[in-house]
Protein backbone atom coordinates (compact mmCIF):
# COMPACT_ATOMS: atom_id res chain seq x y z
CA UNK A 1 0.00 0.00 0.00
CA UNK A 2 1.55 3.38 -0.70
CA UNK A 3 -0.98 4.69 2.20
CA UNK A 4 -1.66 3.49 5.86
CA UNK A 5 -4.76 1.51 6.96
CA UNK A 6 -5.56 4.10 9.34
CA UNK A 7 -5.89 6.79 7.00
CA UNK A 8 -9.22 4.75 4.93
CA UNK A 9 -11.35 6.60 7.40
CA UNK A 10 -10.29 9.92 6.19
CA UNK A 11 -10.99 9.23 2.40
CA UNK A 12 -14.02 11.45 1.11
CA UNK A 13 -14.10 8.58 -1.95
CA UNK A 14 -13.24 5.02 -1.69
CA UNK A 15 -12.77 2.96 -5.07
CA UNK A 16 -12.55 -0.43 -4.94
CA UNK A 17 -12.20 -2.10 -7.99
CA UNK A 18 -11.17 -6.58 -7.86
CA UNK A 19 -11.69 -6.55 -4.43
CA UNK A 20 -14.13 -8.54 -2.39
CA UNK A 21 -12.78 -6.74 0.64
CA UNK A 22 -15.54 -7.63 3.51
CA UNK A 23 -14.66 -11.72 3.22
CA UNK A 24 -11.34 -11.38 1.98
CA UNK A 25 -9.82 -8.51 4.05
CA UNK A 26 -12.68 -8.17 6.61
CA UNK A 27 -10.43 -5.76 8.97
CA UNK A 28 -10.35 -3.41 6.09
CA UNK A 29 -13.61 -3.69 5.26
CA UNK A 30 -14.22 -2.74 8.67
CA UNK A 31 -12.42 0.72 8.20
CA UNK A 32 -14.08 1.22 5.14
CA UNK A 33 -17.57 0.85 6.23
CA UNK A 34 -16.50 3.36 9.05
CA UNK A 35 -15.47 5.99 6.29
CA UNK A 36 -18.77 5.67 4.33
CA UNK A 37 -20.51 6.22 8.38
CA UNK A 38 -18.16 9.41 8.54
CA UNK A 39 -19.64 10.90 5.20
CA UNK A 40 -16.79 9.09 2.39
CA UNK A 41 -18.92 7.90 -1.20
CA UNK A 42 -17.75 4.00 -1.73
CA UNK A 43 -17.76 3.08 -5.23
CA UNK A 44 -17.37 -0.90 -6.15
CA UNK A 45 -16.63 -2.22 -9.60
CA UNK A 46 -17.11 -6.08 -8.98
CA UNK A 47 -18.81 -8.69 -11.72
CA UNK A 48 -20.52 -9.71 -7.79
CA UNK A 49 -22.65 -7.82 -6.10
CA UNK A 50 -20.56 -8.29 -2.96
CA UNK A 51 -21.36 -7.66 0.49
CA UNK A 52 -19.69 -4.02 -0.24
CA UNK A 53 -22.01 -2.81 -2.39
CA UNK A 54 -24.30 -2.74 0.68
CA UNK A 55 -22.57 0.20 1.53
CA UNK A 56 -21.63 1.80 -1.68
CA UNK A 57 -23.03 4.95 -3.88
CA UNK A 58 -22.35 3.47 -7.22
CA UNK A 59 -21.91 -0.15 -8.08
CA UNK A 60 -20.36 -0.70 -11.36
CA UNK A 61 -21.13 -4.61 -12.36
CA UNK A 62 -18.53 -5.13 -15.22
CA UNK A 63 -17.71 -8.15 -17.23
CA UNK A 64 -14.61 -10.28 -16.10
CA UNK A 65 -11.40 -9.03 -17.40
CA UNK A 66 -12.54 -5.55 -18.81
CA UNK A 67 -11.49 -3.86 -15.69
CA UNK A 68 -8.78 -1.50 -18.04
CA UNK A 69 -11.43 -0.28 -20.49
CA UNK A 70 -13.56 0.78 -17.63
CA UNK A 71 -10.91 2.55 -15.42
CA UNK A 72 -9.95 4.13 -19.35
CA UNK A 73 -13.23 5.31 -20.27
CA UNK A 74 -13.31 6.68 -16.47
CA UNK A 75 -9.95 8.62 -17.13
CA UNK A 76 -11.68 10.05 -20.88
CA UNK A 77 -14.29 11.74 -18.83
CA UNK A 78 -11.45 13.30 -15.95
CA UNK A 79 -9.50 14.82 -19.00
CA UNK A 80 -12.53 15.93 -20.64
CA UNK A 81 -14.25 17.46 -17.81
CA UNK A 82 -10.97 19.21 -16.36
CA UNK A 83 -10.99 17.43 -13.37
CA UNK A 84 -6.77 16.56 -13.81
CA UNK A 85 -4.42 17.99 -11.52
CA UNK A 86 -1.95 19.63 -14.51
CA UNK A 87 0.76 20.96 -11.56
CA UNK A 88 1.17 17.74 -10.33
CA UNK A 89 1.28 16.22 -13.75
CA UNK A 90 4.06 18.89 -14.88
CA UNK A 91 5.97 18.91 -11.80
CA UNK A 92 5.92 15.18 -11.02
CA UNK A 93 4.87 13.18 -14.34
CA UNK A 94 5.99 12.48 -17.76
CA UNK A 95 4.26 10.41 -21.20
CA UNK A 96 1.15 12.20 -20.15
CA UNK A 97 0.71 13.74 -23.40
CA UNK A 98 0.66 10.34 -24.99
CA UNK A 99 -1.92 8.90 -22.65
CA UNK A 100 -4.04 11.45 -23.47
CA UNK A 101 -3.97 10.92 -27.33
CA UNK A 102 -4.24 7.17 -26.58
CA UNK A 103 -7.49 7.97 -24.38
CA UNK A 104 -9.19 9.85 -27.21
CA UNK A 105 -11.15 6.73 -28.15
CA UNK A 106 -12.31 5.41 -24.64
CA UNK A 107 -15.57 6.92 -24.39
CA UNK A 108 -17.74 6.00 -21.60
CA UNK A 109 -20.35 4.47 -24.82
CA UNK A 110 -17.37 2.74 -26.11
CA UNK A 111 -16.77 1.51 -22.53
CA UNK A 112 -20.28 0.46 -21.90
CA UNK A 113 -20.39 -1.76 -24.65
CA UNK A 114 -17.39 -3.72 -23.91
CA UNK A 115 -18.13 -3.52 -19.55
CA UNK A 116 -21.96 -3.92 -19.41
CA UNK A 117 -21.58 -0.76 -17.18
CA UNK A 118 -23.74 1.79 -18.34
CA UNK A 119 -21.85 4.94 -20.11
CA UNK A 120 -23.95 7.21 -17.36
CA UNK A 121 -22.51 5.03 -14.24
CA UNK A 122 -19.21 5.41 -15.81
CA UNK A 123 -19.38 9.29 -15.75
CA UNK A 124 -20.38 9.37 -12.57
CA UNK A 125 -17.41 7.45 -10.89
CA UNK A 126 -15.41 9.48 -12.95
CA UNK A 127 -17.01 12.34 -11.60
CA UNK A 128 -16.59 11.35 -7.81
CA UNK A 129 -13.54 10.43 -8.36
CA UNK A 130 -11.98 13.43 -10.33
CA UNK A 131 -13.73 15.51 -7.78
CA UNK A 132 -12.97 14.07 -4.77
CA UNK A 133 -10.29 15.62 -2.92
CA UNK A 134 -8.60 12.62 -0.64
CA UNK A 135 -9.73 9.39 -2.50
CA UNK A 136 -8.39 5.88 -2.36
CA UNK A 137 -7.76 3.28 -4.39
CA UNK A 138 -8.21 -0.14 -3.32
CA UNK A 139 -7.39 -3.46 -5.18
CA UNK A 140 -6.55 -7.12 -4.67
CA UNK A 141 -5.98 -9.95 -7.17
CA UNK A 142 -9.21 -9.19 -9.04
CA UNK A 143 -7.49 -6.65 -11.24
CA UNK A 144 -3.84 -8.80 -11.10
CA UNK A 145 -4.87 -12.53 -11.78
CA UNK A 146 -5.55 -11.65 -15.67
CA UNK A 147 -3.52 -12.19 -18.37
CA UNK A 148 -3.01 -8.35 -18.62
CA UNK A 149 -3.05 -7.74 -15.14
CA UNK A 150 -0.31 -5.69 -15.14
CA UNK A 151 -1.51 -3.62 -17.73
CA UNK A 152 -4.92 -3.08 -15.16
CA UNK A 153 -2.43 -1.96 -12.74
CA UNK A 154 -0.97 0.39 -15.19
CA UNK A 155 -4.23 2.01 -15.51
CA UNK A 156 -5.10 2.38 -11.81
CA UNK A 157 -1.40 4.39 -11.63
CA UNK A 158 -2.87 6.56 -14.36
CA UNK A 159 -5.93 7.33 -12.59
CA UNK A 160 -4.03 8.00 -9.44
CA UNK A 161 -1.09 9.99 -11.28
CA UNK A 162 -3.25 12.22 -13.45
CA UNK A 163 -5.11 13.48 -10.25
CA UNK A 164 -2.57 13.79 -8.13
CA UNK A 165 -3.59 11.15 -5.76
CA UNK A 166 -0.54 9.90 -4.70
CA UNK A 167 2.36 10.93 -2.09
CA UNK A 168 -0.13 12.32 0.06
CA UNK A 169 -2.01 11.53 2.98
CA UNK A 170 -5.37 9.45 2.72
CA UNK A 171 -5.06 9.03 -1.48
CA UNK A 172 -3.14 6.30 -2.94
CA UNK A 173 -2.65 3.26 -4.88
CA UNK A 174 -3.24 0.32 -2.17
CA UNK A 175 -3.19 -3.17 -3.00
CA UNK A 176 -4.55 -5.56 0.00
CA UNK A 177 -1.84 -7.97 0.23
CA UNK A 178 -3.27 -11.44 0.72
CA UNK A 179 -1.69 -13.49 3.52
CA UNK A 180 -0.50 -12.12 6.54
CA UNK A 181 3.74 -11.76 5.38
CA UNK A 182 3.27 -11.64 1.85
CA UNK A 183 4.66 -8.22 1.76
CA UNK A 184 7.35 -9.39 3.89
CA UNK A 185 8.32 -12.16 2.13
CA UNK A 186 8.82 -10.38 -1.01
CA UNK A 187 10.56 -7.23 0.85
CA UNK A 188 13.07 -10.36 1.55
CA UNK A 189 13.54 -10.95 -2.20
CA UNK A 190 11.03 -14.14 -2.55
CA UNK A 191 10.67 -12.69 -6.36
CA UNK A 192 12.44 -13.98 -9.39
CA UNK A 193 14.34 -11.10 -10.34
CA UNK A 194 14.93 -9.39 -7.21
CA UNK A 195 17.17 -9.39 -4.07
CA UNK A 196 16.27 -8.10 -1.09
CA UNK A 197 14.36 -4.70 -0.43
CA UNK A 198 13.41 -5.01 -4.11
CA UNK A 199 17.30 -4.41 -5.50
CA UNK A 200 17.36 -6.01 -9.09
CA UNK A 201 20.02 -8.98 -9.20
CA UNK A 202 20.80 -7.80 -12.66
CA UNK A 203 22.88 -4.37 -11.43
CA UNK A 204 26.20 -5.34 -11.10
CA UNK A 205 26.99 -2.88 -7.86
CA UNK A 206 23.20 -4.16 -6.17
CA UNK A 207 25.14 -8.11 -6.82
CA UNK A 208 28.59 -6.75 -5.63
CA UNK A 209 26.89 -5.44 -2.53
CA UNK A 210 25.22 -9.17 -1.36
CA UNK A 211 28.35 -11.02 -2.74
CA UNK A 212 30.32 -9.05 -0.44
CA UNK A 213 28.44 -9.51 2.21
CA UNK A 214 27.72 -13.30 1.88
CA UNK A 215 30.88 -14.20 0.61
CA UNK A 216 29.31 -16.07 -3.09
CA UNK A 217 29.40 -15.13 -6.39
CA UNK A 218 26.10 -14.10 -7.30
CA UNK A 219 24.21 -14.94 -10.82
CA UNK A 220 22.84 -11.94 -13.06
CA UNK A 221 20.29 -13.76 -14.37
CA UNK A 222 16.74 -13.83 -12.82
CA UNK A 223 15.10 -16.86 -11.68
CA UNK A 224 11.54 -18.28 -12.62
CA UNK A 225 8.24 -17.13 -11.47
CA UNK A 226 6.00 -20.30 -9.74
CA UNK A 227 4.18 -20.77 -13.05
CA UNK A 228 7.26 -20.57 -15.13
CA UNK A 229 8.94 -23.70 -13.09
CA UNK A 230 5.73 -25.62 -13.72
CA UNK A 231 5.79 -24.93 -16.93
CA UNK A 232 9.95 -26.22 -16.78
CA UNK A 233 9.05 -28.82 -15.08
CA UNK A 234 6.86 -30.15 -17.76
CA UNK A 235 9.43 -29.76 -20.25
CA UNK A 236 11.64 -31.74 -17.97
CA UNK A 237 13.90 -28.27 -17.93
CA UNK A 238 13.37 -28.60 -14.38
CA UNK A 239 14.24 -31.48 -12.97
CA UNK A 240 14.02 -31.03 -8.84
CA UNK A 241 11.70 -28.63 -7.07
CA UNK A 242 11.88 -27.46 -3.04
CA UNK A 243 8.08 -25.84 -2.20
CA UNK A 244 7.48 -24.00 0.83
CA UNK A 245 3.84 -23.09 2.00
CA UNK A 246 2.46 -23.41 -0.97
CA UNK A 247 -0.26 -26.02 -2.06
CA UNK A 248 0.26 -25.48 -5.52
CA UNK A 249 -2.03 -28.74 -6.36
CA UNK A 250 -4.92 -27.04 -5.34
CA UNK A 251 -3.44 -23.07 -6.10
CA UNK A 252 -2.26 -23.15 -9.38
CA UNK A 253 -4.57 -23.15 -12.65
CA UNK A 254 -4.80 -26.01 -14.48
CA UNK A 255 -4.52 -28.83 -11.97
CA UNK A 256 -4.25 -31.59 -13.47
CA UNK A 257 -1.00 -29.86 -15.88
CA UNK A 258 0.47 -29.29 -11.90
CA UNK A 259 -0.29 -32.51 -10.71
CA UNK A 260 1.59 -33.76 -14.14
CA UNK A 261 4.27 -31.68 -13.80
CA UNK A 262 5.40 -32.29 -9.92
CA UNK A 263 4.74 -36.05 -10.38
CA UNK A 264 7.75 -36.00 -13.57
CA UNK A 265 10.20 -34.46 -11.26
CA UNK A 266 13.46 -36.29 -9.94
CA UNK A 267 13.29 -35.00 -7.12
CA UNK A 268 10.08 -32.96 -5.26
CA UNK A 269 10.59 -31.23 -1.45
CA UNK A 270 7.90 -29.61 0.12
CA UNK A 271 8.30 -27.79 3.40
CA UNK A 272 4.81 -27.12 5.04
CA UNK A 273 3.02 -27.03 8.28
CA UNK A 274 0.69 -29.90 7.11
CA UNK A 275 0.48 -33.01 4.53
CA UNK A 276 -0.93 -30.97 1.64
CA UNK A 277 -2.29 -32.24 -1.31
CA UNK A 278 1.15 -31.08 -2.86
CA UNK A 279 3.09 -32.41 -0.08
CA UNK A 280 1.48 -35.85 -0.56
CA UNK A 281 3.36 -35.88 -3.62
CA UNK A 282 6.48 -35.00 -2.00
CA UNK A 283 9.82 -37.43 -2.23
CA UNK A 284 10.95 -35.63 1.40
CA UNK A 285 8.53 -33.20 3.46
CA UNK A 286 9.77 -31.13 5.88
CA UNK A 287 7.44 -30.52 8.60
CA UNK A 288 7.49 -26.79 9.16
CA UNK A 289 6.52 -24.60 12.52
CA UNK A 290 3.89 -22.45 12.20
CA UNK A 291 3.06 -18.66 13.49
CA UNK A 292 2.77 -19.39 16.67
CA UNK A 293 5.96 -21.48 17.11
CA UNK A 294 8.48 -19.13 15.82
CA UNK A 295 10.08 -15.76 16.33
CA UNK A 296 10.70 -13.29 13.83
CA UNK A 297 8.73 -10.33 11.56
CA UNK A 298 5.69 -10.18 10.07
CA UNK A 299 5.20 -6.95 7.05
CA UNK A 300 1.50 -6.45 6.56
CA UNK A 301 -0.07 -4.97 4.23
CA UNK A 302 0.50 -1.10 4.68
CA UNK A 303 4.10 -2.05 5.05
CA UNK A 304 4.53 -2.33 8.71
CA UNK A 305 7.19 -4.67 10.38
CA UNK A 306 5.85 -6.23 13.09
CA UNK A 307 7.09 -9.07 15.61
CA UNK A 308 6.04 -12.17 16.03
CA UNK A 309 6.87 -14.27 19.19
CA UNK A 310 6.78 -18.03 20.32
CA UNK A 311 3.89 -19.13 22.38
CA UNK A 312 4.11 -22.87 22.04
CA UNK A 313 6.71 -25.25 21.11
CA UNK A 314 6.38 -27.08 17.49
CA UNK A 315 4.91 -30.45 17.87
CA UNK A 316 7.18 -33.51 16.56
CA UNK A 317 9.94 -33.19 14.32
CA UNK A 318 8.43 -29.75 13.54
CA UNK A 319 10.72 -26.41 12.83
CA UNK A 320 10.91 -23.18 11.63
CA UNK A 321 11.06 -22.41 8.50
CA UNK A 322 14.95 -20.50 8.81
CA UNK A 323 16.22 -23.33 10.82
CA UNK A 324 15.21 -25.82 8.05
CA UNK A 325 16.64 -23.41 4.95
CA UNK A 326 20.09 -23.13 7.40
CA UNK A 327 20.53 -26.98 8.12
CA UNK A 328 20.51 -27.69 4.61
CA UNK A 329 22.31 -25.28 3.88
CA UNK A 330 24.88 -26.61 5.81
CA UNK A 331 24.65 -29.42 3.85
CA UNK A 332 25.06 -28.12 0.81
CA UNK A 333 28.53 -26.78 2.17
CA UNK A 334 27.26 -22.79 3.18
CA UNK A 335 27.16 -22.15 6.89
CA UNK A 336 24.23 -19.76 7.75
CA UNK A 337 24.57 -20.35 11.39
CA UNK A 338 23.01 -17.68 13.55
CA UNK A 339 22.80 -17.24 16.79
CA UNK A 340 19.26 -15.89 16.95
CA UNK A 341 16.53 -14.67 14.20
CA UNK A 342 16.77 -10.97 15.06
CA UNK A 343 20.59 -11.62 13.33
CA UNK A 344 18.93 -12.59 10.29
CA UNK A 345 16.79 -9.25 10.88
CA UNK A 346 19.84 -7.14 11.64
CA UNK A 347 21.62 -8.48 8.57
CA UNK A 348 18.92 -7.29 6.30
CA UNK A 349 19.07 -3.86 8.04
CA UNK A 350 22.56 -3.77 6.63
CA UNK A 351 21.89 -4.66 3.14
CA UNK A 352 18.57 -2.94 2.28
CA UNK A 353 18.47 1.09 3.83
CA UNK A 354 14.50 1.29 4.14
CA UNK A 355 15.06 -1.30 7.32
CA UNK A 356 18.16 -0.07 9.06
CA UNK A 357 16.19 2.06 11.60
CA UNK A 358 14.15 -0.95 12.70
CA UNK A 359 15.00 -2.87 15.36
CA UNK A 360 13.31 -5.40 17.56
CA UNK A 361 13.23 -3.95 20.40
CA UNK A 362 12.12 0.11 18.30
CA UNK A 363 8.68 -2.64 17.10
CA UNK A 364 8.62 -4.80 20.57
CA UNK A 365 5.14 -3.20 21.38
CA UNK A 366 4.02 -1.58 17.95
CA UNK A 367 5.58 -2.03 14.56
CA UNK A 368 6.89 0.82 12.29
CA UNK A 369 6.82 1.13 8.75
CA UNK A 370 9.57 1.18 5.86
CA UNK A 371 10.71 3.09 4.64
CA UNK A 372 12.56 3.53 8.27
CA UNK A 373 16.54 4.64 6.96
CA UNK A 374 17.47 5.62 11.14
CA UNK A 375 16.68 4.59 14.59
CA UNK A 376 15.16 8.14 15.22
CA UNK A 377 13.21 7.64 12.33
CA UNK A 378 9.26 7.36 12.90
CA UNK A 379 8.54 5.14 9.93
CA UNK A 380 6.84 6.01 6.79
CA UNK A 381 2.60 6.72 6.81
CA UNK A 382 2.66 7.08 3.30
CA UNK A 383 4.70 6.67 0.15
CA UNK A 384 5.90 9.27 -2.30
CA UNK A 385 5.87 12.53 -0.43
CA UNK A 386 7.64 15.25 -2.90
CA UNK A 387 9.13 12.66 -5.09
CA UNK A 388 9.37 8.84 -6.79
CA UNK A 389 12.30 6.52 -6.53
CA UNK A 390 12.27 7.06 -10.36
CA UNK A 391 12.26 10.90 -10.20
CA UNK A 392 9.23 11.63 -12.30
CA UNK A 393 6.58 9.18 -12.34
CA UNK A 394 5.77 7.51 -16.06
CA UNK A 395 2.48 7.27 -17.83
CA UNK A 396 1.88 4.03 -19.41
CA UNK A 397 -0.42 3.97 -22.34
CA UNK A 398 -2.95 0.49 -22.09
CA UNK A 399 -4.87 -0.52 -24.83
CA UNK A 400 -8.13 -3.01 -23.74
CA UNK A 401 -7.35 -6.77 -24.16
CA UNK A 402 -10.03 -9.03 -23.61
CA UNK A 403 -9.01 -12.32 -21.55
CA UNK A 404 -7.45 -15.00 -23.75
CA UNK A 405 -10.53 -17.30 -23.29
CA UNK A 406 -14.12 -16.37 -24.10
CA UNK A 407 -17.59 -17.75 -24.25
CA UNK A 408 -18.72 -19.78 -26.84
CA UNK A 409 -21.18 -21.73 -28.27
CA UNK A 410 -19.51 -25.17 -25.94
CA UNK A 411 -18.53 -23.29 -22.96
CA UNK A 412 -21.14 -19.92 -22.49
CA UNK A 413 -19.95 -18.80 -19.15
CA UNK A 414 -17.51 -16.93 -17.66
CA UNK A 415 -15.81 -18.70 -14.77
CA UNK A 416 -14.63 -16.24 -12.17
CA UNK A 417 -12.82 -17.65 -8.81
CA UNK A 418 -11.99 -16.41 -5.31
CA UNK A 419 -12.39 -16.64 -1.50
CA UNK A 420 -14.98 -16.41 0.75
CA UNK A 421 -15.05 -15.42 4.56
CA UNK A 422 -14.99 -18.61 6.04
CA UNK A 423 -12.09 -20.46 4.37
CA UNK A 424 -8.56 -19.46 3.44
CA UNK A 425 -6.72 -20.12 0.30
CA UNK A 426 -6.50 -23.85 -0.10
CA UNK A 427 -8.47 -24.27 3.68
CA UNK A 428 -4.97 -26.37 4.78
CA UNK A 429 -5.52 -24.39 7.92
CA UNK A 430 -9.23 -23.29 7.84
CA UNK A 431 -10.37 -26.82 6.40
CA UNK A 432 -9.05 -28.57 10.08
CA UNK A 433 -11.40 -26.03 11.97
CA UNK A 434 -14.15 -27.87 12.94
CA UNK A 435 -16.14 -24.41 13.69
CA UNK A 436 -15.61 -22.96 9.89
CA UNK A 437 -16.25 -26.05 8.11
CA UNK A 438 -19.36 -26.14 10.20
CA UNK A 439 -20.42 -22.90 8.15
CA UNK A 440 -19.42 -23.82 4.80
CA UNK A 441 -18.64 -27.24 4.46
CA UNK A 442 -18.58 -28.36 0.94
CA UNK A 443 -18.00 -26.46 -2.39
CA UNK A 444 -20.54 -24.86 -4.69
CA UNK A 445 -21.24 -22.75 -7.94
CA UNK A 446 -22.97 -19.16 -7.61
CA UNK A 447 -24.94 -18.93 -10.68
CA UNK A 448 -27.93 -16.06 -11.61
CA UNK A 449 -31.19 -16.89 -11.27
CA UNK A 450 -31.56 -16.04 -15.04
CA UNK A 451 -28.76 -18.33 -16.36
CA UNK A 452 -30.44 -21.25 -13.61
CA UNK A 453 -33.51 -21.07 -14.64
CA UNK A 454 -32.24 -20.78 -19.25
CA UNK A 455 -30.43 -24.09 -17.49
CA UNK A 456 -33.24 -25.36 -15.50
CA UNK A 457 -31.04 -26.02 -12.51
CA UNK A 458 -32.36 -25.95 -9.15
CA UNK A 459 -31.25 -24.41 -5.79
CA UNK A 460 -29.03 -26.88 -3.75
CA UNK A 461 -28.94 -29.48 -7.22
CA UNK A 462 -25.64 -31.01 -7.96
CA UNK A 463 -24.27 -29.67 -10.90
CA UNK A 464 -21.25 -30.39 -12.94
CA UNK A 465 -19.36 -27.34 -14.41
CA UNK A 466 -16.64 -28.35 -17.45
CA UNK A 467 -14.06 -26.09 -19.36
CA UNK A 468 -11.72 -27.39 -21.95
CA UNK A 469 -9.36 -28.52 -18.92
CA UNK A 470 -11.60 -30.37 -16.75
CA UNK A 471 -14.78 -30.70 -14.79
CA UNK A 472 -15.99 -30.81 -11.35
CA UNK A 473 -19.16 -31.56 -9.80
CA UNK A 474 -20.69 -29.74 -6.28
CA UNK A 475 -23.74 -27.80 -5.42
CA UNK A 476 -25.65 -25.39 -7.47
CA UNK A 477 -26.45 -21.54 -5.45
CA UNK A 478 -28.92 -18.96 -7.08
CA UNK A 479 -27.68 -16.09 -6.01
CA UNK A 480 -28.29 -12.21 -6.51
CA UNK A 481 -24.30 -11.95 -6.16
CA UNK A 482 -23.37 -12.88 -10.08
CA UNK A 483 -24.40 -11.11 -13.06
CA UNK A 484 -25.61 -12.55 -15.60
CA UNK A 485 -23.36 -14.69 -17.85
CA UNK A 486 -20.82 -15.09 -14.37
CA UNK A 487 -20.06 -17.91 -12.17
CA UNK A 488 -18.47 -18.11 -9.32
CA UNK A 489 -16.67 -20.14 -7.94
CA UNK A 490 -14.44 -20.55 -4.73
CA UNK A 491 -10.83 -22.20 -4.16
CA UNK A 492 -10.80 -23.61 -1.23
CA UNK A 493 -12.30 -27.56 -1.61
CA UNK A 494 -10.04 -30.37 -2.89
CA UNK A 495 -13.60 -32.26 -3.28
CA UNK A 496 -14.14 -29.67 -6.20
CA UNK A 497 -11.05 -27.82 -6.79
CA UNK A 498 -12.05 -24.55 -9.18
CA UNK A 499 -8.48 -24.91 -10.78
CA UNK A 500 -9.29 -27.93 -12.42
CA UNK A 501 -11.15 -26.00 -14.75
CA UNK A 502 -8.85 -22.30 -15.02
CA UNK A 503 -6.57 -22.21 -17.91
CA UNK A 504 -2.26 -21.40 -17.15
CA UNK A 505 -2.66 -18.49 -19.63
CA UNK A 506 0.23 -16.04 -18.25
CA UNK A 507 0.85 -11.90 -17.86
CA UNK A 508 3.63 -11.46 -20.21
CA UNK A 509 5.47 -9.49 -17.59
CA UNK A 510 3.97 -10.57 -13.92
CA UNK A 511 3.66 -13.94 -15.46
CA UNK A 512 0.70 -14.52 -13.06
CA UNK A 513 -1.90 -16.63 -14.64
CA UNK A 514 -5.40 -15.89 -15.64
CA UNK A 515 -7.24 -17.28 -13.15
CA UNK A 516 -9.99 -14.87 -12.68
CA UNK A 517 -11.24 -15.44 -16.09
CA UNK A 518 -11.94 -18.97 -18.32
CA UNK A 519 -15.26 -19.96 -20.13
CA UNK A 520 -17.31 -23.33 -18.53
CA UNK A 521 -21.08 -24.66 -19.03
CA UNK A 522 -23.40 -26.40 -16.57
CA UNK A 523 -24.70 -29.14 -16.45
CA UNK A 524 -27.17 -30.59 -14.41
CA UNK A 525 -26.09 -33.77 -12.40
CA UNK A 526 -28.96 -37.34 -12.77
CA UNK A 527 -30.41 -37.42 -9.31
CA UNK A 528 -30.18 -34.53 -7.57
CA UNK A 529 -31.88 -34.21 -4.40
CA UNK A 530 -33.17 -30.45 -4.75
CA UNK A 531 -36.84 -29.80 -5.18
CA UNK A 532 -37.41 -26.14 -4.89
CA UNK A 533 -35.64 -23.13 -6.82
CA UNK A 534 -35.13 -20.52 -4.58
CA UNK A 535 -32.91 -16.92 -4.55
CA UNK A 536 -29.96 -16.70 -2.35
CA UNK A 537 -29.43 -13.26 -1.20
Amino acid sequence: MTNSIEEIEHHDVIFVIGSNTTETHPIIALRMKRAVRKGATLIVADPRKIDLVRFARLWLPLRPGTDSALLNAMMHVIIREGLIDRTFIDARTEGFEALRESLLDCSPEWAADVTGVPAGDIVRAARLYGNASHPGIYYTMGITQHSHGTENVFAIANLALMTGNLGKKSVGVNPLRGQNNVQGATDMGCIPDFLPGYQKVAVPEIRRKFEKAWGVTLSDRPGLTATDMVKAALSGTIRALYIMGENSVLSDPDRDRTIRALQGLDLLVVQDIFLTETAALADVVFPAACFAEKDGTFTNTERRVQRVRKAVEPPGEARDDARIIAELSGRFGFDLTYDSIEDVFREAGRLWPALAGITYRRIAKTGLQWPCPTRDHPGTRYLFKGSFPRGRAAFQTVRFRPPLELPDEDYPLLLSTGRHLFHYHTASMTGRVESLVRIEPKPYVEISAADAEALGILHGENVRVSSRRGAIELEARISARPIKGVVFIPFHYRDAAANALTHSALDPLSRIPELKVCAVKIERVAQSTATTRQKED
